[in-house]
C-alpha cells in the first residue's frame, strides 16, 4: 500500500475540510493516507508558511477551505497540488443562485447550531452521562440505552456538540438486564429511548483494552449481555442500532433522523 501525506488548510478549525478530504480519499484503497490540519490560516505569513510546509512534504496533497481570495492565491503561487472546496463548488452554485458569494471565513459553524445552546447541550450530556441524575432524564432529547462499553457516551456527547441535542445515556447493567422489563425510570422516557448493540467480539475487544484478561471482557459474558438486552428492546419495540462498524460520526447521523 502506498503512503501519502494530504493537508487540511483551513482559515477556521479545519473540520469541514478535513471531512471532506477524508471522504474523498476513502476512494483510493490503494493508498494510506496520513491528515495533517493546519487550521486558523488567516494571515499572508501563515498561508506561505502553510505553503513551504507542503511543499516541502514530496508528493503531498492540499485540501483547503480557505475562503480569503488573497490567501488562497499565496496557496496556488506556491505550486502546490491544491484542491480548493470554494473554487472548485462555489463558482456553480453561485450560478444556480444568481448571485456572488461573499467570502467569510466560519461560517460553517454559525450555520449550524447557536453556540451557546450547543454548549448547554454538552453540560446536559455530562450530567446525566452512565445514568446520572436519572430524575432528569424527561428533560432529554434522546436517552441512549445499552450494555456497558457499546458507545453510548461517545455518542451522546458527538449529538450534543455537533447537533445541540440534550442526549443523555443509561447503561444496563447485569442486574437490570436480569429483570424482564425495562427500568421503570426508563419506561417513563420510552419514546426518547434509542437502543445500541454490537457484536460480541467487537465488545469483548473494546472491553479488554479496559479490563484485561477479566470475566467483564470474556466474549461469554458479552454474548450474554447483549442477548438479555436485545431481548428486552425487542420487548419494549425499541429502535435499535448495531455499532459494530459505525463511526461515532455514523452512529449520530442515523439517530438524529
Amino acid at each position: 500500500m502506498k503512503n501519502r501525506i494530504a493537508f487540511c488548510l483551513s482559515d477556521h478549525t479545519g473540520v469541514t475540510v478535513e471531512a471532506m478530504a477524508r471522504s474523498v480519499l476513502s476512494q483510493f484503497p490503494a493508498f494510506e493516507f496520513s491528515l495533517i490540519v493546519l487550521p486558523f490560516i488567516d494571515s499572508p505569513e501563515k498561508a506561505q508558511a502553510a505553503a513551504a510546509r507542503i511543499t516541502a512534504t514530496p508528493d503531498a496533497l492540499a485540501f483547503t477551505s480557505v475562503t480569503d481570495p488573497t490567501l488562497r492565491a499565496i496557496l496556488r503561487e506556491s505550486g502546490v497540488a491544491l484542491f480548493d472546496l470554494f473554487e472548485l463548488i462555489v463558482p456553480a452554485v453561485e450560478s444556480a443562485l444568481g448571485q456572488a458569494a461573499t467570502p467569510h471565513g466560519g461560517q460553517t459553524h454559525s450555520m449550524t447550531h447557536n453556540y451557546e445552546s450547543r454548549m448547554d447541550a454538552v453540560n446536559f450530556s455530562l450530567a446525566l452521562d452512565d445514568g446520572l441524575q436519572p430524575q432528569r432524564l424527561d428533560q432529554a432529547d434522546l436517552i441512549l440505552v445499552g450494555v456497558s462499553r457499546v458507545g453510548k457516551t461517545p455518542t451522546a456527547l458527538y449529538l450534543a456538540l455537533q447537533y445541540g441535542l440534550r442526549a443523555a445515556n443509561y447503561p444496563l447493567t447485569p442486574e437490570d438486564l436480569a429483570h424482564p422489563k425495562l427500568p421503570e425510570v426508563l419506561l417513563a422516557n420510552l419514546p426518547r429511548l434509542r437502543a445500541l448493540t454490537i457484536s460480541a467480539e467487537r465488545l469483548a475487544a473494546i472491553r479488554q483494552v479496559r479490563y484485561p484478561d477479566s470475566q467483564y471482557a470474556s466474549q461469554e459474558r458479552c454474548r450474554a449481555e447483549l442477548a438479555a438486552a436485545e431481548r428486552l428492546f425487542k420487548r419494549h419495540s425499541l429502535p435499535v442500532i448495531d455499532t459494530t462498524r459505525m463511526s461515532v460520526e455514523e452512529i449520530a447521523a442515523r439517530l438524529r433522523h
